[in-house]
């Protein structure tokens, strides 16, 4: 197609097509993996045991449908625009409903706009899913720079504050002029930069992961408040290696994957153990074939490298995050971690519009409890309908 005609703030159509020599070279890729000796402990403190990673890569390579998933991703309308001379790909589909309220839903690392699939349709069309009508959603899912089908930044600066800047002209080149924001992981970093930004039309936002802890810890706190601590430092430090790594060495973490789909797999598959509501793997808390969904979206888009950068472009950020005024909601999962008490919560936003508290899930709440996940986007953004600027 000849795209000279093509200003920056046009909106094209995008279809998810992997070539099949593509797809040929990861089975080949799979089936020459060199594997490691196998680990020296008897759990996952050293990282993923081999036996697990061998399962997860001999499924991969003999079972998993690479085009079953393609095809999931393109029922759903797609588009690419440039923003800040980085291509953005997002999924956008309008309810059929009179007054449904335009939602940007952002995910986090490391996964794309694909993680929120299955809120779809509860979103935009819930008395099809045994919803109320009332209830409906527009859906603007955008795939953050650097992850998925979104283009790959060529310079620095890419903090959630550049991101979130772009997500809101990318609301108003959608014509959208009151809209609602939702995020998780990296997710809620940009959406709580949204909430700090308040750019004109946000009306409020909500978070399944509130940056909320206070810029110094109190010496006394409350078991709550203590279990926040203690899961943050769990989090920096024996999970923490993935973080610290893309956080200070990205490129050497792209270049060590790029070439190695086996490594790839490892690398995701271990945070999903980690920070899932599981039982000892992640095939508890995620079926396989959703696993490798993201792992397959990482390996083709070859984005290891530039998706871990966001890591090193908010290497100062804190989970202290801003204190917000505009209307804010927020679900805590019972697994994710750190978990913040609902003390932080409150102090951090003033118009605490929704709190609640989910009974399973861990830190990747669109892919494990998508349907708890709704309910909470649902009952958190439902007081703002109701508002005079809410259409």
């Amino acid at each position: 197609m000849n795209t000279s005609h093509l200003t920056s703030t046009d909106i094209r159509p995008f279809r998810v097509a992997v070539p099949a020599a593509d797809v040929d070279d990861l089975t080949q890729r799979l089936a020459r993996t060199r594997w490691p000796a196998a680990e020296t402990v008897a759990d996952w403190s050293q990282g993923v045991r081999l036996d697990d990673a061998r399962s997860l890569v001999s499924y991969w390579a003999e079972e998993y449908d690479w085009r079953r998933f393609e095809s999931e991703l393109n029922s759903f309308p797609q588009f690419v625009t440039t923003i800040d001379e980085v291509d953005i790909h997002f999924i956008h589909v309008r309810s059929g409903n009179a007054g449904a309220m335009p939602l940007l839903l952002t995910h986090g690392w490391p996964g794309s706009n694909a993680d929120f699939r299955k809120l779809i349709g509860p979103l935009t069309d819930p008395a099809a899913h045994g919803g109320d009508a009332g209830d409906a959603f527009d859906v603007v899912i955008p795939s953050l720079p650097g992850f998925g089908f979104s283009g790959k930044p060529t310079g620095t600066g890419w903090d959630v504050d550049r991101i979130a800047a772009a997500w809101a002209e990318l609301m108003g080149r959608l014509g959208y002029r009151r809209w609602t924001a939702h995020g998780g992981d990296w997710g809620g970093a940009v959406t709580t930069a949204l909430g700090a930004l308040r750019p004109a039309g946000l009306l409020g936002i909500h978070l399944n992961t509130p940056y909320a802890f206070p810029d110094e810890i109190p010496d006394v706190l409350t078991p709550e408040e203590q279990r926040a601590v203690d899961g943050l430092a769990y989090y920096g430090g024996p999970l923490g290696g993935s973080n610290h790594l893309q956080g200070t060495k990205p490129q050497t973490v792209g270049i060590a994957l790029a070439d190695s789909p086996a490594g790839q797999a490892a690398w995701i598959y271990e945070k999903y153990q980690s920070k899932t509501d599981n039982r000892g793997l992640a095939e508890d808390a995620l079926s396989v074939d959703a696993i490798l969904d993201v792992i397959s979206v990482s390996w083709f888009t070859n984005s290891a490298a530039s998706s871990a950068r966001i890591y090193w472009d908010n290497r100062s950020a804190t989970m202290a995050g801003p204190k917000l005024a505009l209307p804010v909601a927020v679900t805590v999962f019972p697994r994710d971690i750190p978990r913040l008490p609902r003390t932080w919560i409150e102090d951090a936003y003033s118009d605490l519009v929704h709190y609640g508290e989910a009974d399973r899930g861990g830190h990747f709440a669109p892919l494990e409890q998508p349907g708890i996940l709704v309910h909470e986007i649902r009952a958190g953004l439902r007081t703002l309908r109701d508002r005079p600027d809410a259409r």
